[in-house]
């Protein structure tokens, strides 16, 4: 998570801490809306300004720029051109004229007069602005006499090429004014190139105590117009206002011009709209602390008042809300100015996530609105009384995007189970990759013909509109089934410009296209167009449907003697089939993608890393049937003692998680056996006695495995292998079973009053400590092999199935993990369990639909995830109370306050299946991860987070992926053929048998035909050697060493020294090898003999010593060992 405030002390209308509030809260069960308004008035608290000293000064800069235009002198009338270029001689400023510029011929004249008024609008009138907010800037509006403008002026840029002359004028006395104390430079007003205003940036002082403490700010002057200078009637959004602009073939139906009409609309509301704020403010207590919450949820979105940013930000926002407070939407949505700040903001995000602007006009007030000539007037929310449409600059996209976040919002509030705060005004959810699967960038110069912009939005945005409007056909098209959920296009921005310059533009602007898939729909291959029937209306269809596809549209008869219009794409996955639709419909409509160069996608490069495949699911299934046959195999045997109860998965293979693909057939190191437990009808057969118990399991699987033997002689082949045990009462064995088609399962019976047995010796306080401690420790074992596990492979699979992108999610984060070598100390249950939290809680956004973002997403939780404080509960079976979550929380408590240097438990994880909270993070007793592991992990998903918010697009996947070595101690490197010899192991007689062999032919080169090994299939691995050698390691140096592996193909073990392990005194039974400290001679070290012997001798570690007895213990195995 990037934070971007932290958490103060002191509330703003209230007397208690919010701190003691929050803590209060959490203890008494409070629900989480209480919670949420706590945490929303200590933010509030947080954010606000302190504008004395945040903003000293701005009052006397404004009153002094307030007088230099107040002494310019008045200019009479003379042509534009004429006065533009006297004015470029006298002061080097090139008047920012919108485009198109005057006509060089043109009789318009403009002229210069004292302005009607000065005011200072927007957020630091109303005190709303915020510390976190992008840019911090004070507005003044020049109202522009009346006087000055004729009855048409609002035709053909008249008005604008007044305004941009007037504009002029007072920069040139600002410029000649302010020289040097204050930079000067054009920019647009929200970047409407119709807009053009005077910004002015104080010099920083370096060496001024009061400059450090002040903010960055900009002072922006903005000419306007007098309400009522033009009749409404006349600016209506249906009308057309430049015609001079239009093609001479069109001329005689002139098209709208909505964008054009409402800036004119606007430009004469900045003081009704100023009032309106000033009157809601003085009504309703908790408006501006509403709008400082819009403000924050907005700027976390990445919306704006620019153009480029969706054309919804704090003003709008805060518009909205006081229209809704002041007259509603006319159908009795008016909101009440008792409610509390977080009310209105909940009320707010219940309107946006109801009302898509784009879909379908939204009228705030009494009056009517002409849906005849809002119909091609982009989003609409029309204020009636001023006869405005406040959503003027949002676009089709920005007002759907808009939509589908407020629709987030209000679900995650509806949530009463989870953290509401953080998702709506902590974490940064404007990433785009993080929110899109696909991001396309597109050269807007590559278009073919000429784009003609007639409502004066810009080339660009001209060109993103014709983009999506393709695109949605052809992505969003409901008869064909809805492939894309979301369609964004991203316009490049409008930076500012000197004063001397002309307005820049880039040659070559470049828009980003942002699709959000539909993860069922997006694989389709095949689409069903309209049906070629002999009916006027069906052959409409039908050409209206080759008419926008073109050669790809071809008839196929289909079930029940159907003929449709089809599609019919190569591409395999979901990416890939985006990738090929967008260009081929782009560079049929647009002559873009084609060959390739004009569009660039990105996020799809995490596919290669593991990789994923289209097969991947149909190998998985496979498997899965394998596994079918198995069970039906072993439940068929008719001489067993007991009927089967159960037989259940527990492996990652069995559930789609596992990094690499299954074994389809068997290898030379043999295949890589499934684990699966057995579980059998209740019995009294069993012995009352663990020991027992562990030795009659071994019969069993001995006769199972005769029995699968002879029921497929040659099909099926078993073998009995013996687990690393250390005592007789843990499980001793298991049975392999291999197939003739490669597949092979381990088997392991499970017996409940083994349980029963253990849970005895844990209650019996007439026990030894340790025994009843080592009982503890078996419990725990049996419940996650023989409970836990299954049950989390079962639940992993129904997710599996609903969220598609959920397998390839858990596989790329688990190949995280091993490439940074911490997997060895995390189960692969805790992995999954993290990704699979992003698709059950995925809040701000919706549940992920492709891999990249559903990994981006899992790095973001773990960065953020304060597993010190917080449990991570899942509720994997959606029945979950908040009963059981409340009880899950005191037993976390409960744990940090018996285990508080987390030395037994360090992450909690649970789920609706295991309450405990450890099931998932616990083995053999030891906490997994360790405390200092659990934060490398955070540290590592930080710094990989961060670097894919900062790098954004142009992100190298594989970058996440590369481990440092550097930041190890020591690296022991494996030797590759020691370990591949290792894997190969066949069955022999005995032991001695094998060792005769190798004896007889070590001295001579040996053949695949003399080998008698050659055709037999190897034995399933029992554990891979690294494993092994990795375990026993541990056992003999966990104190002074950490040590780090990732997958089985890992050949490097990094280790890190303990830091806690430092010089000591030497005494018996020291931990591990240590030896004295040298000491050094000289003045400095003199001391007297009686003073050393009551000192002591000091030791160090020997890790000489160390390192040279793990390359002995290694022996071949080990190929060298690097050191700092």
């Amino acid at each position: 998570m990037e934070p971007v405030y932290a958490k103060r002390r002191k509330l703003d209308h209230s007397t208690e801490e919010p701190q003691g509030a929050l803590v209060a809260a959490a203890s008494t069960g409070l629900s989480k809306s209480r919670t949420f308004i706590l945490e929303a008035d200590e933010l509030l608290g947080e954010v606000k300004l302190d504008y004395a000293t945040a903003l000293e000064g701005v009052d006397s800069f404004l009153h002094k720029i307030k007088g230099s235009i107040e002494a310019i002198k008045p200019q009479e009338p003379s042509k534009i051109n004429d006065a533009a270029s006297a004015l470029e001689k006298k002061h080097k400023i090139r008047v920012p004229f919108p485009e198109p510029r005057p006509p060089k011929d043109s009789n318009y004249k403009v002229s210069f007069s004292q302005p009607a008024q000065f005011n200072v609008v927007g957020s630091y009138v109303g005190k709303t602005m915020t510390k976190t907010q992008k840019h911090h800037r004070v507005d003044m509006v020049v109202v522009m006499p009346a006087e000055m403008f004729q009855e048409k002026d609002y035709l053909d840029m008249r008005y604008f090429y007044k305004r941009a002359y007037y504009l002029a004028v007072i920069a040139a006395r600002l410029k000649k004014d302010f020289e040097g104390v204050a930079e000067l430079a054009f920019e647009y007003l929200g970047e409407n190139s119709l807009l053009p205003i005077v910004s002015l940036r104080p010099a920083a002082d370096k060496n001024s105590e009061e400059t450090a403490s002040r903010l960055d700010y900009q002072l922006r002057i903005i000419p306007c117009l007098p309400d009522n200078v033009f009749p409404k009637s006349k600016l209506q959004l249906g009308a057309s206002l430049v015609r001079k602009a239009q093609p001479e073939d069109s001329k005689a139906t002139a098209k709208p011009t909505p964008f054009y009409n409402s800036t004119l609309v606007a430009e004469g509301c900045f003081l009704p709209y100023l009032r309106l704020l000033r009157s809601v403010e003085k009504k309703c207590a908790s408006f501006k602390n509403a709008c400082i919450l819009g403000r924050v949820w907005l700027q976390q979105r990445g919306f704006g008042s620019e153009v480029s940013e969706g054309g919804f930000g704090h003003f709008e926002w805060s518009l909205l809300l006081a229209l809704l407070l002041q007259g509603g939407d006319g159908k009795g949505t008016t909101l009440s100015s008792s409610l509390s700040s977080t009310q209105l903001f909940k009320a707010t995000i219940q309107f946006l996530s109801v009302t898509n602007f784009a879909e379908k006009p939204c009228v705030l007030g009494s009056g009517k609105l002409d849906l005849e000539n809002a119909a091609n007037a982009g989003p609409v929310l029309f204020d009636s009384k001023q006869e405005l449409n406040v959503a003027f600059k949002m676009s089709p996209w920005s007002a759907a995007l808009l939509y589908q976040h407020a629709r987030w919002t209000r679900n995650l509030l509806n949530d009463n189970s989870t953290d509401q705060f953080n998702p709506s005004f902590i974490l940064k959810s404007d990433v785009p990759l993080e929110n899109f699967d696909l991001v396309a960038r597109i050269d807007c110069g590559s278009a073919k013909g000429d784009l003609i912009d007639l409502d004066f939005r810009g080339q660009a945005w001209a060109f993103g509109h014709k983009v999506h409007r393709i695109l949605r056909r052809a992505l969003a098209d409901k008869e064909l089934g809805e492939r894309a959920r979301l369609i964004h296009v991203q316009t490049p921005l409008n930076p500012s410009w000197p004063l001397n310059k002309a307005i820049g533009s880039a040659e070559n602007p470049f828009v980003e296209v942002r699709v959000l898939f539909d993860s069922v729909n997006m694989s389709r291959a095949v689409d069903r167009g309209p049906s070629a029937g002999a009916t006027a209306e069906e052959k409409a269809e039908c050409d209206k449907f080759r008419g926008f596809w073109g050669e790809k549209a071809e008839l196929r008869r289909f079930e029940r003697d159907t003929i449709r219009e089809t599609l019919v794409w190569s591409s395999s996955t979901p990416f890939s089939l985006c990738e090929e639709i967008m260009r081929y419909i782009l560079g049929l409509h647009l002559g873009v993608g084609r060959a390739g160069k004009e569009i660039t996608f990105y996020g799809n490069a995490f596919s290669a890393l593991v990789p994923l495949k289209p097969t991947d699911l149909g190998v998985f299934n496979a498997v899965k049937k394998e596994f079918g046959v198995f069970e039906r195999d072993v439940r068929e045997l008719e001489d067993l003692p007991l009927h089967v109860r159960q037989i259940a998965p527990i492996c990652p293979e069995l559930r789609h998680a596992s990094v690499k693909m299954p074994l389809s057939g068997t290898v030379k190191s043999g295949p890589q056996p499934m684990e699966v437990i057995i579980s059998f009808e209740a019995s009294g057969k069993w012995p009352e006695n663990i020991i027992a118990i562990q030795r009659t399991k071994v019969a069993f699987l001995l006769m199972i495995g005769d029995l699968l033997e002879k029921s497929k002689p040659g099909h099926i082949k078993t073998h009995l292998g013996l687990e690393d045990a250390h005592s007789e009462t843990e499980n001793l064995a298991f049975l392999d079973v291999t197939y003739e088609s490669g597949a092979s399962f381990r088997l392991r019976i499970q017996s409940d009053l083994e349980e029963t047995l253990l849970e005895r010796q844990v209650k019996d306080k007439t026990l030894e400590q340790h025994l009843r401690q080592r009982a503890t420790t078996l419990l725990s074992t049996f419940k996650r092999l023989y409970t836990t596990l299954p049950l989390h492979s079962q639940a992993i699979s129904t997710f599996v199935t609903r969220f598609p992108a959920l397998s390839p999610t858990i596989r790329l984060l688990k190949h995280w993990f091993n490439s940074h070598k911490l997997s060895v100390h995390f189960t692969e249950d805790f992995i999954e369990l993290v990704a699979l939290r992003v698709f059950l809680t995925p809040y701000p956004w919706d549940a992920p639909s492709s891999p990249s973002t559903g990994f981006l997403r899992a790095l973001l939780f773990l960065s953020h995830w304060d597993w010190r404080s917080e449990p991570l509960i899942l509720d994997t079976s959606g029945e979950m109370t908040p009963a059981d979550r409340s009880a899950i929380e005191t037993r976390f408590q409960a744990w940090r306050k018996i285990d508080p240097s987390m030395a037994h438990t360090v992450l909690f994880v649970a789920t609706a299946t295991d309450g405990t909270g450890i099931a998932h993070t616990t083995v053999d007793g030891e906490a997994k991860p360790s405390k200092v592991v659990a934060a490398r992990m955070t540290a590592l998903a930080k710094s990989a987070s961060s670097v894919a918010r900062q790098e954004n697009i142009s992100l190298d996947p594989r970058r996440l992926f590369v481990p440092s070595l550097k930041e190890y101690d020591a690296v022991i490197h494996l030797n590759h053929k020691a370990i591949k010899s290792i894997l190969r192991t066949y069955p022999t007689d005995n032991l001695a048998d094998l060792e005769e062999e190798e004896d007889k032919y070590a001295n001579r080169p040996k053949f695949k035909n003399l080998d008698s090994r050659t055709g037999q299939d190897a034995l399933p691995l029992a554990q891979h050697p690294a494993d092994v050698f990795l375990r026993k390691l541990t056992s003999l140096y966990s104190g002074p060493l950490v040590f780090f592996r990732g997958a089985a193909d890992d050949m490097a073990i990094g280790a890190v020294w303990n830091p806690q392990m430092q010089e000591r005194t030497f005494k018996v039974n020291l931990p591990t090898s240590y030896k004295p400290v040298p000491v050094t001679t000289g003045e400095d070290s003199d001391m007297d003999e009686d003073e050393g012997e009551e000192k002591g001798v000091m030791v160090e570690i020997n890790r000489e010593a160390i390192l040279a007895e793990i390359a002995r213990i290694g022996g071949d195995l080990v190929e060298r060992i690097d050191t700092k």
